[in-house]
């Protein structure tokens, strides 16, 4: 099979297509015919070397997928041949820069039958990102107030996903993409090149039961001013030290958070995505051929949205 590999940990340009040996899924596995993947901030992060995770090259990269199953290994009754499927792959050596990826039958869920396999590639990473930090770490509940800083992949689905529990949405945003945040749920967009969010939230009167983080350095602490009594601070992204001084009178609670690889997250997302609440914004599509590209895209940042490739 086609693959875009990488020897070593460089620029863009290691990863050069080459044949490679189709994997064969062993039990309790499924191997998929990759319709489409997409580039998240972790492909560019690892790449460059930037990041480790225990990757060692040879290695394929690449952490979505949107597929077709070709085949299933001893004891996979959930999927069978043909069945449109849609996952994040464990970050290892074998990614989705590929015609065809093996995954654990437990990791993956049906594709959600509303959206493209190109929509459907840009959703499960960053989707199951937002989802655990909201649901699983904050306990997201009707009637709160979200604060989500940055408005990325991760952070445009969880103003979605928010919105769409019932809750009141509050983000953070560069001014190119104030309009699709609003559209997709925030009732409030703060542009944090011209204005400070704890300024805006206390002029307005406004505290924060869950506030997100996508961005890191000192915004899980400036956001300490805005937090409500009981709130809960997520962070996806490394940190500055978060003071307990402020937060303790609170009885705030700070969560770092690393997102697990799960079945079940995956069919939540496909539960929202069916019923309109969820739809991830894609940028643009590109051939495989183009992935060096698209990773020059993303790394050098403004891209309004997710960069899909069509396998």
């Amino acid at each position: 099979m086609k693959a875009y590999p990488l020897d070593e940990f460089g620029p863009p340009e290691v990863m050069q297509q080459r044949e490679v040996e189709r994997p064969a899924p062993g039990p309790g596995e499924v191997l998929v015919r990759v319709v489409a993947t997409s580039v998240n901030p972790v492909d560019y992060k690892l790449r460059s070397g930037e990041a480790d995770f225990g990757l060692e090259a040879p290695a394929v990269l690449g952490y979505d997928v949107s597929g077709i199953v070709e085949q299933t290994g001893e004891g996979v009754e959930r999927f069978g041949e043909g069945d449109a499927v849609f996952y994040t792959p464990e970050i290892d050596a074998q990614g989705s820069y590929a015609e065809y990826h093996v995954a654990e039958a437990a990791i993956v869920a049906r594709k959600p039958t509303g959206l493209s396999h190109e929509e459907a590639a840009a959703l499960p990473l960053a989707g199951c990102t937002a989802w655990q930090a909201l649901f699983d770490r904050a306990i997201l509940q009707a009637g709160q107030t979200v604060l989500v800083h940055g408005t990325g992949g991760v952070g445009l689905l969880a103003v979605q996903l928010a919105h769409a529990a019932g809750a009141e949405v509050v983000a953070v945003s560069s001014p190119t993409l104030t309009r699709q945040t609003a559209e997709r749920g925030a009732s409030r967009v703060i542009d944090y090149q011209s204005e400070d969010p704890a300024e805006v939230m206390q002029q307005a009167g406004v505290r924060a039961e869950v506030v997100l983080d996508t961005v890191g350095g000192d915004t899980l602490f400036e956001s300490a001013g805005v937090a409500a009594p009981g709130a809960d601070l997520v962070t996806i992204v490394e940190s500055a030290e978060v003071p307990a001084g402020p937060l303790m009178p609170l009885n705030a609670s700070v969560h770092f958070t690393m997102m697990q690889r799960r079945g079940a997250t995956m069919r939540s997302l496909a539960r929202f995505a069916e019923r309109g609440l969820l739809r991830p914004a894609v940028a643009d599509v590109l051939p495989l051929a183009d992935v060096a590209e698209a990773h020059r895209r993303l790394e050098s940042g403004g891209v309004p949205g997710k960069l899909v490739l069509r396998v």
